[in-house]
């Protein structure tokens, strides 16, 4: 191991209450729990000191959670700040979910033509209208690649101070501390740099579930996800590469955010690779409510049969995969490319073991992709099983799979070789790729909030396909889209699931800017990138789901591969006829 950077920060909740001198009065915001933040403002008015202490972290949602009466309110409109340096629906975003919270009250939000960070909100109430503006701090600043950012930063307003003055938060302090003590460590200049990079911190913050789908307000799950991309961001700057680039490998990337129970650390160290998994027991994989464990899904994939053909990735785990041979038409069908995204490993297991069953069928079978992001993936759900943890997206080497190629991997080829041997072994046309993404808001806090290159998945907008195809395969892409989607929408409560979260995204982001089919946003492309013709991609909102909505996210990633399975050899049947 080698020690980059570890040290520890006193709480702001506690200097605000240590410095505060009796007969004072003020306002601060910060990133703390409710929970902290009034036993801070109890402690403070023990010390005849008065003091109201908000969220720097989605000031209005907590305003309207904390301070904002609904009661007989039937409008509310909220007007937006719109900043130069910031997406155009960035503080509309920040506001999420607040339209479900809302109860019966019809809710508006109309943006605002200046740069002031305030919200103004006007709330009707028997035909009356209240309005109230809620500040919301940020800064305007460059980050370590350069980037400018508007970004939620810690304030503090004496009594008879209108303006204030940015107050630089523990939050704020070990975040950016951390990240310029990677930056100017020497990591010499061939990928990858390091086997893990290991950032552990610890903060007392406590996630707050709310009561819209999965959702849940986790200032330790933001410092997690902004720590995991700032720093990829860094590696790409260092390695020349364009900002986004997925086919970086800087080695693997791990923040653990742990809940302390007041503490305030961070340790960031070099560590080698872990080789084993943190399997848990066995499950009826048809009624599985949380990832299954490896070693069932081995066994599970061995039960199949077929000829087996494997791969290894950079830790040596096995990657396992099965093909079987019939007279239909071939196709490959895969999951766990990104292990966090885990209906999709349990989805492609039960299909390929349902396709098994019938006469003539023929596949490959490969529903582990990623086995060190997998492992990865559980050993982060120790501490934090809530959590959507993209540090378990990609492979130890640090890169996206799909973008890792014969041209450009080098001596890493690994867990690519999987699907190669998939192709070259059954000739398939069509490769089905099961696949999700983030359940409950995903942001950035400390880097614009918005996530850089993903801005589209920063909220659900329910179960949805992406169709890549060859040019002179539209006809055969579009047609599988329309099959696949009647299938799907005969799945009871699929529609009502997908037009909530439709409604609820495009009152707080706009337009989904998908083509909806039967009832599914999809997107569909002419795309050269794969080597097989037509790609069929699934998107469920499945990072963090568990129990029941678990299995209704793994049934319907079973149900897509085998409506997929059936439109190929209707289509191969007409093109033959």
């Amino acid at each position: 191991m080698t020690s980059i950077f570890e040290t520890s920060f006193p709480r702001t909740l506690d200097m605000l209450v240590r410095d505060a001198k009796p007969g004072q009065s003020f306002e601060a915001w910060t990133f703390d729990d409710t929970k902290s933040r009034r036993a801070a403002e109890q402690a403070l008015k023990e010390k005849g000191v008065t003091a109201r202490i908000y969220s720097a972290y989605k000031p209005l949602l907590f305003a309207f959670l904390e301070e904002i009466d609904l009661a007989g309110v039937t409008a509310i409109e909220v007007r937006y700040p719109v900043h130069a340096n910031a997406p155009a629906n960035r503080f509309r975003l920040e506001a999420y979910p607040l339209a479900a919270l809302v109860g019966d009250a019809k809710i508006d939000f109309v943006p605002r033509e200046d740069n002031a960070f305030f919200y103004d909100v006007t709330l009707t109430r028997a035909g009356q209208n209240e309005t109230i503006k809620v500040f919301v701090p940020n800064r305007v600043h460059d980050d370590i690649v350069g980037e400018t950012n508007v970004s939620p930063t810690g304030w503090y307003r004496a009594e008879g101070d209108d303006t204030g003055e940015r107050l630089e938060t523990d939050y704020e302090r070990l975040f950016h501390g951390a990240i310029g003590a990677v930056a100017s460590h020497d990591w010499g200049a061939e990928e990858p740099y390091f086997e893990e990079l290991n950032i552990r911190v610890s903060h007392p913050a406590e996630d707050l579930p709310l009561p819209v789908g999965d959702e849940v307000v986790s200032l330790r799950e933001a410092l997690h996800e902004d720590f995991y991309f700032s720093l990829l961001e860094f590696f790409q700057k260092k390695s020349g590469r364009p900002l986004g680039d997925r086919g970086l490998k800087p080695g693997q990337i791990v923040p653990e955010i742990v809940r302390s129970t007041g503490e305030i650390g961070i340790r960031v160290e070099t560590r080698p690779l872990s080789t084993g998994f943190l399997d848990g027991k066995e499950q009826a994989i048809d009624t599985a409510s949380e990832p299954p464990a490896a070693a069932q899904m081995a066994k599970l994939l061995a039960e199949i049969g077929g000829e087996e053909f494997n791969a290894n990735s950079r830790s040596g785990r096995v990657l396992s995969a099965r093909y079987i041979k019939g007279s239909d038409a071939a196709i490959m069908i895969s999951g766990g490319q990104h292990p966090n995204e885990t209906t999709g490993i349990v989805g492609a297991i039960r299909a390929a073991r349902a396709l098994k069953a019938r006469a003539g069928a023929h596949f490959t079978i490969s529903p582990l992709e990623n086995p060190d992001g997998y492992a990865l993936h559980q050993r982060l759900r120790v501490d934090n099983p809530r959590h959507m943890h993209h540090a378990a997206r990609y492979t130890a080497l640090g890169d996206d799979l799909e973008y890792r190629t014969r041209e450009n991997a080098g001596q890493h080829l690994n867990e690519k070789a999987i699907r190669f041997k998939a192709q070259e072994i059954s000739d398939a046309k069509l490769h089905v790729n099961l696949h999700g993404y983030p359940s409950h808001e995903w942001t950035r806090p400390l880097s614009g909030y918005v996530p850089r290159n993903f801005a589209m998945w920063t909220l659900p907008k329910g179960f949805f396909l992406v169709m890549r195809h060859h040019a002179g395969w539209t006809e055969q892409a579009e047609a599988m889209l329309d099959h696949v989607t009647r299938h799907l929408g005969a799945i009871p409560g699929i529609l009502d699931y997908n037009n909530r979260q439709i409604a609820l995204y495009e009152t707080h982001a706009g337009e989904t800017g998908f083509r909806i089919i039967n009832g599914f946003p999809c997107l569909s492309s002419i795309d050269d990138r794969h080597t097989v013709p037509l790609t069929l991609i699934t998107e469920y909102p499945d990072e963090t789901i568990y129990g029941d909505d678990f299995v209704t996210g793994h049934t319907a990633q079973m149900e897509t591969v085998i409506s997929a399975y059936d439109a190929w050899q209707m289509l191969q049947s007409k093109a033959s006829a």
